[in-house]
């Protein structure tokens, strides 16, 4: 009797331990089950395969220096800061600080895999581990910075959002968002821009059709056909299309003269990652520092040769570099600015011609009264 009571005993243990790890393999199961989802609906292995490695590890820095390759979020439709070419390279001062990047970590500015991404897409890459670092026209905001979960670098461009009409349709003289009253608006899906025209129409006390489309090609397609009557973005967005898609029959305005937001702009990345953080914001902080320095893609090697002062020299790898105990080659700096260029290089070579400059405005230098600063190299 003894016995079959401590056997029955022994069964019902054994029943409360299966149950207990059955539990646990249900929770297991189903973490696994919504991996195998979201590998199943991720059109790459190689990208899943990054995120695991970069999560192992816990840096990206680690990850993209062991993929050989930076994988790097643009928008593919920002005139002036990444337009994919028909060979599907990418061409603008958002696609150059991608190549700065993959020059300081690798050495080697085209180790680059670019992945176009609409505003909607932005962010779930990045915390899929899709794409590594975002330089895509994103703006800096505290709900961003926080309930969505990124990380922010320095601002490469300080932006703010105005709007554009045709003259022809009485917006030649329009001065603010009272202007627009009845018109229809379009611009970006979820964007701040969407958010910032919507408030500032019931600010302004007045009525707006907003509608909305996926990428910005999409909004000013829309405008050339007439079925907006203002489409607005950044400022520097819309001299852009001004100046490359301006029908011949047409005259487009731009308005207000102060934007009606601000729209800081630069790489955005995971949270708390900071040795991967540390090379994408020193990286931008080279091309500043040497650019304050008059140190460009032109004359670079010979102040490695001989270094103006000693910040520069640590910049560029010489005595007293910091570089190496961030985790990159001591010449990563040079490898920048000789490979892409600083700050000035950069702008010049994409936006300038597009008539943005940079005097009198916050991406002047702040020795010439601007916004652009950099902490010092040392």
């Amino acid at each position: 009797m003894q016995k079959h009571l401590l056997l029955r005993l022994l069964a019902v243990l054994l029943g409360f331990t299966l149950v207990a790890s059955a539990c646990g393999d249900d929770d297991s199961d189903s973490g696994e089950a919504a991996d195998s989802s979201s590998d199943s609906s991720d059109d790459s292995a190689d990208d899943s395969e990054d995120v695991v490695e970069a999560t192992q590890d816990g840096s990206v820095l680690a990850a993209v220096v062991a993929r050989g390759e930076l994988n790097c979020g643009v928008s593919g439709a920002g005139v002036g800061f990444s337009v994919t070419q028909p060979d599907g390279s990418q061409v603008g001062f958002d696609a150059d600080y991608c190549r700065a990047t993959a020059a300081a970590i690798l050495g080697d500015a085209d180790a680059v895999n670019f992945v176009p991404l609409t505003a909607a897409e932005r962010f779930t890459a990045v915390q899929t581990g899709q794409v590594d670092v975002l330089f895509r026209n994103t703006t800096w905001t505290q709900s961003r910075d926080t309930d969505v979960g990124m990380d922010f670098g320095p601002t490469t461009y300080f932006d703010g959002q105005q709007l554009m009409g045709r003259a022809g349709d009485g917006f030649s003289g329009a001065s603010g968002v009272a202007d627009i009253d009845g018109a229809v608006v379009c611009t970006n899906a979820g964007t701040t821009t969407e958010k910032n025209i919507a408030d500032a129409a019931d600010a302004e006390g007045i009525s707006i059709d907003l509608q909305t489309f996926e990428d910005f090609n999409q909004v000013t397609d829309a405008f050339i056909n007439g079925a907006c009557d203002i489409i607005t973005t950044d400022g520097s967005a819309l001299v852009g299309r001004k100046a490359e898609q301006q029908p011949a029959d047409q005259e487009w305005a731009i308005f207000p003269a102060t934007p009606i937001s601000k729209e800081p702009l630069g790489p955005t990345y995971g949270q708390n990652d900071s040795a991967f953080a540390d090379a994408v914001n020193w990286t931008v902080y080279a091309t500043m520092i040497a650019d304050e320095n008059g140190i460009n893609q032109a004359n670079v090697d010979g102040a490695v040769a001989n270094p103006p002062t000693a910040e520069i020299g640590r910049l560029l790898g010489g005595e007293g570099e910091l570089q190496s105990a961030m985790g990159l080659s001591a010449d990563a700096f040079y490898q920048v600015i000789s490979q892409v260029g600083n700050y000035s290089d950069i702008f010049d070579r994409h936006l300038t011609p597009l008539g943005i400059t940079r005097e009198g405005s916050a991406n002047a230098q702040w020795t010439d009264g601007g916004l652009i600063y950099a902490p010092p190299a040392r």
